[in-house]
């Protein structure tokens, strides 16, 4: 019988580290077996900058998904983000050597190669290349060009880009925490999956990931992904203007916005006042709820103009690239109460929050269909895609040795009297039982290989540079 494909997906945040395994069940829905989060300590604005603060975290969030599940995590799937991430529009071309074959899988990755070879600013490297539409012989707008005829092949591509040493300190916190890293992703990319529908897509859409350090835009039309961007600013900086502008500590200003904040000044009366304990001994703190929002207001409405002005980039006032599905909120910061009037109000675009709730089983619990975790939603979808085995149910890793070939010994062992000998057999066996899914594994890795994208390569070269740089 065929295993079913684990998937885990990291989430590695400002604010939080989430780890979430999850499973298809028999109706294609996502099966979340477990979930671990901790305090993310030693990332600011997307970007890693304490390495051991970090592993830290990571252990502690594995652990408690570990204990939730019952599984053993073998390696991980992880989103990276930062304000060191942008893209790029790119056109390229091949010429083929003989127009009279059809077009085939090898012409295809022959032409992201070469948008590989794309001279970068130093220090940076491609993390994807996202091919668009395809033109064959100047015929315009083909989406799948495979199987067709033609000599000269060209596409336009929406090219990823990192800093290559914040991508490797992220690659080296998940192998010192005791992981195999099986997969990188754009976590707007991730996101998306988690929160979009196809027909959202396919009329246009912006999703806002609104998160602790960074926010991220990721743009769809015609279902294809055209534009990507990461602002610098996340809910971090609204909570340390609440700090600021009230006079109190962090942990209030953070307990103040995600309790009583809004991002609608006129919602508040003048007389709604929170009263906050004073530090020790000192007298409590009584704060107007009106001069709250309206610390919070001008914060998110910078933080929305930013994005905006990265959707007109975009070019969304073109009748072609109207964004007829508007623009769909989500992240933890999506949970700010009257946020998406205010985004409409300043976009004049419809809005909706994205709940990752669509592609979640029915039983699933309540906190997970919350958009702060949509990001590790996607993750796990993107690696269940690449079918992959990533978690090991402890009970088979600690399943004794099956019976059958001891009772066939046990003439012996009862001749021979008590003897520590049934327990080398039984740790022999156990050896056996750890063994075949290794086997297996080894096999599928195998098959994985004939059809590698270019992106797998990617990932093999991080491996390496953190396999030399020990």
């Amino acid at each position: 019988m065929e295993k079913d494909s684990i998937a885990v997906g990291l989430d590695i945040g400002t604010t939080k580290i989430v780890v979430m395994i999850g499973k298809k069940n028999e109706y294609g829905k996502l099966e979340i077996l477990g979930v671990g989060k901790s305090k993310s300590l030693g990332v600011a604005r997307g970007v890693v900058n304490n390495i051991t603060q970090t592993i830290q975290s990571i252990q502690d969030a594995i652990q408690e998904a570990e204990s939730n599940s019952g599984y053993k995590i073998n390696d991980v799937v992880v989103g990276i983000a930062g304000q060191h991430i942008r893209s790029i529009q790119h056109s390229d071309y091949i010429s083929r050597n003989n127009p009279e074959e059809v077009i085939g899988d090898a012409d295809i990755d022959m032409l992201i190669n070469q948008v590989h070879k794309l001279a970068m600013l130093p220090g940076e490297e491609i993390i994807h290349v996202l091919p668009q539409e395809f033109k064959i012989d100047g015929q315009n707008e083909i989406k799948e060009p495979i199987g067709m005829y033609g000599g000269r092949l060209e596409s336009s591509f929406h090219v990823v880009v990192g800093q290559a040493s914040s991508i490797r300190n992220v690659g080296r916190c998940i192998k010192s925490s005791g992981l195999d890293l099986s997969g990188l992703t754009l976590e707007p990319l991730a996101s998306a999956d988690a929160v979009l529908s196809q027909e959202e897509k396919e009329a246009g859409v912006a999703l806002i990931d609104i998160g602790g350090g960074t926010t991220d835009l990721a743009i769809f039309k015609d279902g294809i992904i055209r534009h990507t961007a990461v602002i610098p600013f996340g809910g971090n900086v609204i909570t340390e203007d609440i700090k600021e502008g009230c006079s109190i500590i962090e942990k209030q200003a953070e307990l103040l916005k995600v309790k009583f904040g809004s991002a609608w000044p006129g919602e508040n009366k003048d007389n709604e006042i929170v009263s906050i304990p004073g530090l020790r001994g000192r007298e409590p703190k009584e704060i107007s709820l009106k001069n709250l929002s309206k610390i919070i207001h001008a914060r998110v409405v910078e933080i929305i103009e930013q994005v905006f002005a990265e959707i007109k980039a975009y070019g969304h006032e073109d009748p072609r690239k109207k964004l007829i599905a508007g623009i769909v909120l989500t992240g933890g910061g999506a949970q700010l109460q009257h946020i998406k009037q205010l985004v409409e109000y300043i976009t004049g675009m419809d809005t909706r929050i994205g709940y990752p709730n669509e592609h979640l089983a029915g039983n699933s619990n309540e906190e997970i269909s919350s958009p702060l975790y949509a990001t590790a939603v996607g993750l796990v979808m993107n690696s269940l895609r690449n079918n992959t085995h990533s978690a090991t149910p402890l009970v088979e890793l600690q399943k004794p040795a099956a019976p059958q070939p001891i009772v066939r010994q046990q003439p012996v062992v009862n001749v021979v009297a008590p003897t520590p000998e049934p327990v080398y057999e039984e740790e022999e066996m156990e050896t056996v039982a750890v063994k075949q899914p290794v086997k297996a594994a080894t096999q599928e890795s195998t098959e994985k290989k004939v059809k590698r994208s270019f992106f797998d390569k990617y990932i093999d070269k991080i491996k390496d540079f953190l396999d030399n740089a020990e």
